[in-house]
């Protein structure tokens, strides 16, 4: 099984044949799943992991489940066709051929089953911030996190643990609010908790990495299991996290006086929103900056500023974000990225790596 997603996206592919909906299929799920601490032989229950709620849970039984579609295994938290342009900062692309919000760990592990048995390439969208949809849509499923089995924050003394599908906006207003410091450099990154630390969010400043205790995640196995510290690698704009779904974390911070936080969160929303496009506009950054350079300079010196293809524009604020009009399209920003990666390799010889990832 190969995992493909998105956001930070590794996404998560259960096979090629997706379009064969209706197989049959027999799945048994234990009564009761537990999560596996991973580096030892410790294991212990996930509250709400596993109890009944949905057809994939039958405590003390076995369930058979035959000639199912996911519509009709999960019709309550499935739609059909739905276009992903609303749920991205690009506000464009087609349409999802399945969108799903699980409403509980055990649903969420119970679609990721069903998915396998129908071989749907499984996509997790957090806040969209870095993903462009083409215009001809994305086949299988694509899952939101935003339910509140996925979005909780709870503080105890030093210690955050917030949902993988926690906002970071969240997630540092509550630490905040708690004075509790070290993840207000991070304010003005739009991702969620999840796709924070699958990329490491962050910069110079500070990364998410260094303030981790633990993860927790839904392996390949649809098994609730913690990542621990010494398990977990951060570098820059990257982390050896690689399950299918991010859960959660627990991060341990540091005590301070709520003016201090708050000054530190003024200094760095100031410095980062004054090198991106506008709030209100759709926008998105197109490549990683190489070591020690940055790439909208190299995208100046290429000579391609404020440069335009179809309703894709260069952004006058930071050559590297690409602003769209309402009558862009997906391919006007891959024609765009291709034209930008071609002209720098050219003029300066650097192969920019892309940072907006396409579905």
């Amino acid at each position: 099984m190969r995992a493909i997603f998105g956001g930070a996206p590794r996404v998560i592919h259960f096979g090629t044949d997706y379009r064969r909906l209706r197989v049959a299929v027999a799945v048994f799920v234990c009564a009761c799943p537990r999560v596996r601490r991973c580096g030892n032989a410790a294991r212990a229950r996930v509250p709400g992991y596993g109890n009944a709620g949905g057809p994939f849970s039958a405590p003390g039984l076995a369930t058979k489940m035959s000639h199912m579609t996911l519509k009709e295994a999960f019709p309550d938290i499935v739609r059909t066709q739905t276009p992903l342009g609303p749920y991205t900062a690009l506000r464009l692309g087609g349409k999802a051929e399945f969108l799903v919000q699980p409403r509980s760990v055990d649903e969420l592990a119970g679609v990721l089953r069903l998915a396998a048995q129908l071989q749907l390439p499984v996509r997790v969208l957090g806040v969209g911030s870095n993903v462009l949809v083409r215009d001809e849509g994305v086949k299988g499923i694509v899952l939101r996190l935003t339910e509140p089995a996925f979005t909780k924050i709870e503080v105890s003394g030093r210690t955050v643990r917030a949902g993988g599908g926690t906002s970071l906006a969240a997630l540092i207003s509550e630490a905040s609010r708690q004075g509790l410091a070290g993840l207000e450099t991070l304010v003005g990154i739009a991702a969620t908790v999840g796709g924070a630390l699958r990329w490491n969010a962050g910069d110079r400043s500070g990364e998410i990495g260094q303030y981790v205790r633990r993860v927790q995640v839904l392996d390949e196995r649809q098994t609730a299991a913690w990542r621990e510290h010494e398990e977990l690698r951060f570098t820059e704009q990257e982390s050896n996290l690689d399950d299918p779904v991010i859960l959660g974390a627990e991060f341990e911070l540091e005590y301070d006086s709520p003016d201090s936080i708050v000054k530190r969160m003024r200094k760095a929303w100031i410095f980062r929103k004054s090198s991106q496009p506008f709030s209100y506009e759709a926008a998105g950054r197109l490549f990683k900056n190489p070591h020690g350079l940055q790439a909208s300079a190299l995208i100046e010196a290429a000579g391609l500023a404020k440069t335009r293809v179809g309703g894709a524009e260069l952004s006058e604020r930071n050559a590297n974000f690409v602003v769209v009009s309402p009558t862009a399209t997906a391919r006007d920003i891959l024609r765009l990225i291709d034209l930008i990666a071609s002209k720098v390799r050219e003029t300066s010889g650097v192969n920019l790596e892309q940072d907006l990832y396409v579905w």
